[in-house]
Formats: structure tokens, sequence, C-alpha cells
């Protein structure tokens, strides 16, 4: 394999600018932003596997298919089935933008979208636990006629009504690794494990299984990147740099620091939001960990930057 392979792992929200600007057009031009930041990278020589999350998405498959089944009886959406429906589209949206990019530019690369099978752990103290929100808001009534018959786990959320909660447990094995390094060995730049991959569980005898659960897409990219043998890990989300004290009077950029620092800061629970950092974090750490040589932290329009060391937030090992 290139020496110079990265997973870059893409936030769902980044593909949708503001609530009014949700629409499939609208995301297909955020995507197209994106698209031409990574362009960049591959024109530095860089081979990359591309991870993004799905949650806004998700969200409005399961929203439509809920509008259809009450209003017209047509059959729902499982969640599994949704992750792979996004995986498609967004896949589509991306490698419809990088194939021409790469054109104007005269890049002569492949791009290819693997819908992605991600397996996780049955016994997962995640399935105790669901805690992950999606779908619309019920009221009670639905929530626990939902409750009863499909056996969904319901919560009242503060007041606003009641949601669908799910697992979010930890990737275990990315099941289309195989057919992904042979993409990434030949030159192509793949898309996959979007969304954190579909959740399946494995039977005693190997075989696998669609579960209602969400996997949280850094993890996922992580270890993708470890799977493939990346050098890089680059996590593409809201803010141009990490910060220590985010929000408050003594709050600190960080532009570069260690493994040990990351870890360091990280158990200190304070500096990172559960929800939001945290999870990226911990994704470098393991990612660093088991062999990688650097992450990155930034932005999808500091990218370029981040990789020559001007912004961004870098992580060594």
């Amino acid at each position: 394999m290139s020496e110079k392979i990265a997973v870059i792992a893409i936030g769902g929200n980044s593909l949708i600018k503001s609530k009014a600007h949700q629409s499939i057009e609208d995301q297909y031009q955020a995507i197209k932003e994106t698209s031409f930041h990574i362009a960049n990278m591959v024109e530095d020589g860089w081979t990359v596997a591309i991870g993004h999350g799905n949650g806004p998405q998700v969200g409005f498959v399961l929203r439509r298919s809920e509008i259809a089944y009450k209003v017209e009886g047509v059959h729902e959406v499982p969640l599994d089935v949704c992750g792979a429906d996004t995986q498609g589209a967004t896949g589509y949206g991306l490698q419809q933008n990088l194939y021409n990019e790469f054109l104007e530019r005269g890049i002569q690369k492949p791009v290819a979208t693997v819908v992605t099978q991600v397996e996780v752990d049955r016994n997962d103290p995640a399935f105790q636990n669901p805690i992950k929100p999606i779908g619309s808001f019920m009221d009670e009534a639905e929530a626990m006629e939902k409750k009863a018959k499909d056996g969904w786990d319901v919560v009242e959320d503060a007041g606003r009504g009641w949601r669908r909660v799910v697992p979010s447990p930890l990737p275990k094995r990315v099941v289309e690794e195989p057919a992904i390094k042979q993409l990434i060995s030949g030159g192509t730049c793949v898309i996959t494990v979007g969304g954190g991959g579909i959740p399946v569980v494995a039977d005693e005898s190997g075989k696998l299984e669609g579960v209602a659960a969400v996997i949280d897409k850094d993890y996922a990219s992580s270890l993708l990147a470890t799977a493939i043998g990346a050098e890089l890990l680059i996590i593409s989300t809201a803010v141009e740099k990490v910060a220590l004290n985010f929000g408050k009077p003594d709050q600190t950029y960080l532009d570069q620091i260690t493994l040990e620092e990351a870890k360091a800061y990280l158990a200190e629970g304070t500096h990172f939001a559960k929800g939001s950092m945290a999870p990226k974090i911990q994704a470098v750490i393991w990612f660093l960990e088991r062999g990688g040589k650097k992450a990155i932290i930034t932005n999808p329009e500091n990218i370029a930057k981040a990789l020559h060391g001007e912004t961004g937030t870098t992580i060594v090992a």
C-alpha cells in the first residue's frame, strides 16, 4: 500500500450548514465544499478513505418513514436499513463531487463508496443502557404503544415529548475491511464506515444480523485507520482547533499535543464535552495507541493548512 494513506472522518452535521439549508441540494453543495478540500490532499499525494456522520440524515429517513406509516400505512424502515440508505446517498454525493473535482484538476484517481457493516459485540454493555435519541418526538401514548408493540426503549426528553433511544456500542471489526484494503492498495479513494457503519452482530456460526444501534463515526474511523495501516487520521469537525476549558474565560486553544497529554486532558473530565469533543479525542487516542503516527482535528476548510502545521490541533504519538 501507499505510504501516504489517511482516513478522514467528516461530521454529519457539517454537511448541513443550518436549519434553513437542509435540503438534498443544500447538502450536496456542502459536500461539494468538503470535497474541494479533500481533493487538495489527494493532489498532494494522499490516498484517502473517507468516513462520515449521518445523524441528521438518518433522522430525516426515519421521519419520512414514520409519516408514511401514519398517513398511508407504508411499512417503516428499520434503523440498520436507514443507515445503509444514508451511506449510499451521502457516498453518492461525495463520490460524484470528488469525481468532478478530480476531472477538473486532471487527477487520475477512482472514487468508490462501500456500504459498510461494522461488527459490534452483542454483549456490549451499551445494549443494557440505550442512550442515543433517534427519530421524531412522540406523545406518551404513542411512545408506550411503540414500547409494547415494537420493543422500543423510550424516554421523556426534558418536557419536549418522548423519543426512542438506542444503544451506542463500540465498533469491533470493519466487515468489508478486505475489500477496502484492495481498493486503497489500487489507489482508489474509498467512502466507507458511513455513520459509523451499519451495526451488525455475529451468531455462533459467524453469520451477521443487523441491530438497532448507532456506532460513533469517529470510533469507527479510528478502527478503520488502524485496519488499513493509515499513518494519519483527520477528524473534520465544526471548530478550527481543540480548546481546553471550551467556552470559559480561561479557554486555551491547542496547537500540538502528545498522546500522553491527550490522555491526561481527557482523564481530567472537564475539558471536552461527552457528546462532542470527548469521543474525538478518545478516537485519536485509540488510533495512536494502535500504531498510528499522527492525528489532526480541524474544520474542513482548514485541512490543507493543518497538514502543513499552520492551524488545527495535531496530536502525535
